[in-house]
C-alpha cells in the first residue's frame, strides 16, 4: 500500500491510498477558489442523561443529494473540479468540508471514498479494494488517535437515502471524538459489571462464545471472524461481527484476521442486499466499527466489533424510531433475531 497526502484549496487534508506500493502519485492542485472552512461547532453536556450533544448549525448548508454529474466525490474532470483533484483514485480520505466536529478542541470529521465509481457500492468491491479500505480505516485510526484532543475514533458507513445519506457516491465517514461516547461508556460499564459477577470473565468473550455454542443466531462463522444476530437485536436485521481473537481496536488486528476480513464482510453486505429479494432496491444500512477509547484504563477489556443493521423491516416498509424508541430508548423489534439469522443464512452466496 502507498499513502500520498496533499492539501485542498482551503487547506483541508486529502490522502490517497493505492494498493500498489510502487505507485508514485503526483497529486494535482485543487483549482477551486474555496474560502477557509468556517464552523460553529459546540459540544454541550446533558447533565440529566450524561450525553454529549454536538451543536453544528453550519451544516445546514451542506450539499444535499446532487445529481451524479455534480457529485463532489467523483474524480475531477476538465472543467469540473471536485473534492478529489485527480482523474481517478482507488481510496481517498479527506477532511469533511461540513464537519460536525472541528477545531483543535472539538475533534475531526473525515470522508472515506471507497471507489471512484459513482454507481458502485461497497458490496461490489473486490477483496483487494476492501482490504485497502480496511488499511485506510486502520491508518486513519492511528493518525487521529495521536491528536491531543481525540478520545475515540469511529469509522462508519451510512448507505441509502432512508438512512439519511446526502451523497449517493459510495463513501463512509470517520469521526474523531474529543470525548468517550455514551454508548461506549455503557458497554464498558456492562463489561465491568459482568467481570464483577463472574470473577473476572470478559463480557465480549462470553457473548461470542454463547452465540457460537447456541448457533441459532450465527450468520457466518469463519476461521478468524464470527457474525451473529444478537439475542436482543434492536433492529429488524442486525449483525454483529467480531474477530475470534479479542482486540481493542483496528490497530491490533493480526494479519490472519485482516486477510480474511474482505471475504467475510463483503459476503455479509451481499447477503443484506438479498434479504428482501433481488427485485427490491439495495438495502439501506449503517455499518459501524466500535473501537476502545484511547488512553483509557479499561480499553483492554473492550472488544473491537462491527455492527451492521438496516432500518428496512419488510419490502417497502421502514422501522421508524417512534415514541417508545425515541422517547424512552426502548426498542420494539418486529423481526425475531432467530428469524433474521435464518434469513441471512438462506441468502448466502452459492
Amino acid at each position: 500500500m502507498r499513502k500520498t497526502a496533499t492539501k485542498l484549496a482551503d487547506g483541508r487534508e486529502l490522502i490517497y491510498y493505492d494498493l500498489d506500493g510502487d505507485v508514485i502519485r503526483e497529486p494535482a492542485d485543487d483549482p477551486r477558489p474555496l474560502p477557509p472552512v468556517a464552523t460553529t461547532t459546540e459540544i454541550r453536556h446533558d447533565p440529566v442523561l450524561g450525553d454529549d450533544v454536538v451543536i453544528a448549525s453550519h451544516r445546514q448548508t451542506r450539499t444535499f443529494l446532487p445529481p451524479a454529474e455534480a457529485c463532489p466525490l467523483c474524480p475531477s474532470s476538465p472543467g469540473r473540479p471536485t473534492e478529489i483533484p485527480a482523474s481517478d483514485y482507488e481510496v481517498a480520505v479527506f477532511e469533511n468540508r461540513f464537519p460536525s466536529l472541528a477545531g483543535e478542541a472539538a475533534g475531526r470529521c473525515e470522508v472515506v471514498c471507497f471507489t471512484s465509481d459513482h454507481h458502485a457500492s461497497f458490496a461490489a468491491l473486490g477483496d483487494d479494494r476492501a482490504a485497502l479500505v480496511l488499511a485506510a480505516w486502520t491508518d486513519r485510526t492511528a493518525e487521529l488517535a495521536a491528536l491531543p484532543s481525540v478520545r475515540q475514533v469511529f469509522c462508519f458507513e451510512n448507505r441509502g437515502e432512508e438512512i439519511g445519506v446526502t451523497l449517493g457516491h459510495p463513501h463512509g465517514q470517520i469521526y474523531a471524538y474529543p470525548f468517550v461516547t455514551r454508548r461506549t461508556e455503557r458497554m464498558l460499564a456492562s463489561a465491568a459489571a459482568h467481570a464483577a459477577r463472574t470473577g473476572g470473565r470478559n463480557l465480549f468473550d462470553d457473548t461470542v462464545a454463547a452465540e457460537r455454542a447456541d448457533g441459532r443466531r450465527v450468520v457466518l462463522a469463519a476461521g478468524h471472524w464470527t457474525a451473529f444476530v444478537p439475542y436482543a437485536a434492536h433492529w429488524p436485521y442486525e449483525v454483529h461481527l467480531y474477530p475470534r481473537r479479542r482486540v481493542p481496536d483496528l490497530l491490533a488486528l493480526d494479519d490472519a484476521a485482516r486477510t480474511e476480513f474482505p471475504q467475510v464482510y463483503l459476503e455479509l453486505l451481499r447477503r443484506f442486499d438479498r434479504i428482501f429479494g433481488t427485485d427490491q432496491p439495495p438495502t439501506p444500512y449503517v455499518s459501524a466499527w466500535h473501537q476502545a477509547p484511547f488512553q483509557d484504563p479499561r480499553r483492554d477489556e473492550f472488544a473491537l466489533h462491527l455492527e451492521l443493521f438496516t432500518v428496512r423491516r419488510a419490502p417497502g416498509k421502514l422501522k421508524f424510531l417512534a415514541g417508545s424508541e425515541s422517547g424512552m430508548n426502548v426498542f420494539i423489534n418486529d423481526v425475531p433475531p432467530e428469524t433474521a439469522a435464518e434469513r441471512l443464512r438462506e441468502v448466502a452466496s452459492e
